[in-house]
């Protein structure tokens, strides 16, 4: 492609496939949420949201929308409408087992992305499909038995002081009640950063739930930083009765598989040399972590993680490593089990991005690496192996971003083939290219898994060294909205309540 073509392609293809993924003018009849009001940290809710909550929680699927979009041109901010339907969601859907129905609380935080990055007449559509999300698993949680979260034991708390001891205390011992009566005085006593400090390891010490307790740990904290920590303690309480989920006897009494990382690598991290966090980035050094996640064991991908930190490899050559390998992971078989992959990669990134603890950092980073054998275990004996995310091949020549969502509906590898044509152009093709992707999205995505993934994936993109992130971005493609899938009967919703 030549160098004018490829400008002439990558100043028409923003306009070209965005303009062509929809009719979003509809939009138009809600007010517009411009990038300054959608929050980004902590800031207080206005007023009471109890009525919202209950408005969520009481109206009839059907009708949630139509009342939704009644509220919003009534005055009710975003801000407001997201931490309702994140309390709706904590509050009366039970986060066990980790995954399926409490997708509709994991995804919250994926929503907002979405709208963060949207344009200003599109935020309100991620929003509006997590309510919907929201009201259809709620009544998979009834036909389940119907759970809600009980009122707190108020008179059985521990003290403010004893309480991050006792929470400590009952998540190493599984003590599903004292965690509970320990974190409801965290929420009341205690600070976001002093509790999450907790949160990031107990997230992420066990392998249940393929990784949803480090997810359900990173969105929580991420939701309440724009609702606001008033909020935290149902969310809190939501999050720790999901960390405490197990199987069989007490894990504390048993060396399961799903615990051994965890007590295997508290030894491993002890031996990391000190200024550990700095070393030399190479290419190289992505590639022997991906060559290794392959084939090792969860304790030797740990074990020879360390011995590269000792030799002064830097950690984000680590985290390429694990990236690359999760992104060849889908690819090798496009999925549910193989997506997890990314998305909890994402979140113990996440976690180790925000703790401040040079040990919880340490254990973040090897769970990691342990994680992903486990993963590929996980994901049975049917992957490709002879597809490589290191070795795929260029397509002979660059497609449009047009031809590679089209392509993305009937030959992901043709679509990520072409993606990666794209990497010598001169002018970037990034930003279209995502904000096509999280446009399809919008108007196509019928699970959380479409919203979970394309977030945690696009974020991720930015956290891999620039030697490998357009291989990175391009497996992205085995599981992104293609142009050609079929509009979502909830898009047409919104479209019917707002004409």
């Amino acid at each position: 492609m030549s160098q004018a073509h490829r400008r002439g392609f990558l100043k028409a293809a923003g306009a070209g496939l965005l303009a062509s993924v929809g009719d979003f003018g509809f939009l138009n009849k809600l007010p517009l949420i411009s990038a300054q009001d959608v929050p980004r940290r902590i800031a207080p809710v206005s007023g009471d949201l109890e009525p919202l909550v209950r408005l969520i929680e009481e109206t009839p699927r059907q009708g949630i929308i139509d009342a939704i979009v009644q509220r919003i041109r009534g005055g009710a901010s975003y801000q407001e409408v997201l931490g309702a339907v994140m309390l709706a969601g904590v509050r009366g859907i039970q986060p066990r087992p980790v995954g399926f129905k409490f997708h509709a609380v994991m995804v919250v935080n994926s929503a907002h992305l979405a709208s963060l990055h949207a344009r200003d007449q599109d935020r309100w559509l991620p929003l509006l499909w997590a309510i919907d999300n929201f009201k259809a698993q709620q009544a998979r949680n009834a036909q389940e038995g119907d759970w809600r979260m009980a009122p707190p034991e108020d008179g059985q708390l521990p003290s403010a002081a004893q309480a991050a001891q006792r929470f400590r205390e009952a998540m190493d011992h599984w003590d599903e009640q004292g965690v509970d009566r320990a974190v409801t005085q965290l929420a009341r006593t205690a600070s976001a950063g002093e509790v999450y400090e907790m949160m990031w390891r107990y997230g992420a010490r066990d392998f249940r739930d393929i990784g949803h307790k480090a997810i359900f740990t990173a969105n929580s904290y991420r939701t309440l930083q724009t609702i606001g920590w008033r909020h935290a303690e149902p969310i809190l309480r939501s999050l720790a009765y999901a960390m405490t989920a197990h199987e069989g006897d007490n894990p504390a009494t048993r060396n399961d598989f799903r615990d051994q990382p965890w007590r295997e690598n508290m030894e491993r991290a002890r031996t990391l040399r000190a200024g550990w966090q700095q070393g030399r980035v190479t290419r190289e050094a992505g590639a022997e972590v991906l060559a290794l996640l392959r084939s090792a064991s969860a304790s030797d991908a740990s074990q020879q993680v360390v011995q590269m930190l000792n030799r002064e490899v830097d950690p984000s050559c680590i985290w390429d490593g694990i990236f690359l390998a999760a992104g060849e992971l889908l690819m090798s078989q496009p999925g549910i089990p193989t997506l997890h992959s990314v998305t909890a990669m994402n979140a113990l990134h996440f976690a180790y991005m925000q703790s401040s603890s040079d040990e919880t950092r340490k254990m973040l980073l090897l769970q990691a690496a342990a994680f992903m054998p486990l993963f590929k275990q996980n994901a049975g004996s049917m992957l490709r192996a002879d597809l490589r995310i290191d070795t795929m091949e260029p397509a002979a020549s660059a497609g449009s971003l047009d031809e590679i969502f089209a392509d993305a509906s009937r030959d992901r590898l043709s679509a990520a083939r072409k993606l990666l044509a794209l990497e010598r152009a001169e002018t970037s093709p990034i930003e279209p290219f995502m904000a096509s992707a999280r446009r399809l999205i919008f108007a196509k995505g019928s699970d959380a898994h479409d919203y979970k993934f394309s977030e945690a994936a696009l974020e991720d993109y930015h956290h891999v060294t620039p030697a490998w992130r357009h291989r990175y971005l391009a497996s992205t493609l085995f599981y992104l909205k293609g142009s050609g899938n079929a509009d979502t009967d909830l898009y047409q919703r919104i479209r019917a309540a707002l004409g």
